[in-house]
């Protein structure tokens, strides 16, 4: 929906009570003043209640794309609109964190609901006992294993389309779905 398209929107000040009084009865005057209300009636609106726009928790839905944008959330449009104003709300403490197991391991638990255990095979390798063996070398790969919520599917795709886009270039990235913890109702 678009702030231009509601009908009946009523102006919260009305030009033709403005005009001086030679112009109240006007008939002719107060008909194209009305005209100018509809027309002005979403502006004056929409710039009302402009904080409301910048906050992810009221801002209208079709208006959550663009503010995500401001802050670099992304987001996958099949999410529910919830999860969508979370992830713009939480998007700058993500950043704040993104490239560490912390952010990585917030994101997946924000996006999806899971716990992840990440295991990085990527940085620098050394041995602490002089003229020792040295360790092997990193393994170039970033494994991120999942427990899926016990009762809930866990979509590998998407899991790994979030992991790829937080996992450094010059590793590999390879999650990995592990059957979730039995529910603790007992059911």
């Amino acid at each position: 929906m678009t702030r231009a398209a509601v009908p009946g929107l009523p102006s919260r000040y009305p030009i033709g009570g403005l005009l001086p009084a030679l112009y109240a009865d006007d008939d002719l005057a107060q008909r194209f003043t009305a005209g100018l209300d509809t027309v002005l009636a979403p502006v004056l609106s929409t710039l009302d209640n402009l904080p409301a726009y910048f906050d992810p928790a009221l801002t209208p839905d079709d208006f959550l794309p663009w503010l995500s944008s401001w802050v670099g959330a992304d987001f996958d449009p099949a999410w529910p609109v919830e999860l969508r104003r979370a992830v713009v709300a939480r998007a700058v403490e993500l950043h704040r964190w993104r490239g560490t197991r912390r952010g990585l391991t917030e994101h997946l638990r924000l996006c999806f609901g899971v716990e992840a255990d990440i295991q990085d095979g990527g940085g620098a390798a050394w041995s602490s006992e002089p003229e020792g063996q040295l360790p092997p070398a990193p393994t170039g790969e970033l494994l991120v294993r999942v427990r899926a919520p016990a009762g809930r599917p866990v979509d590998a795709a998407r899991v790994l389309a979030v992991v790829r886009a937080s996992c450094p270039a010059h590793l590999t990235c390879r999650v990995e779905i592990l059957p979730g913890a039995p529910d603790e109702t007992g059911d």
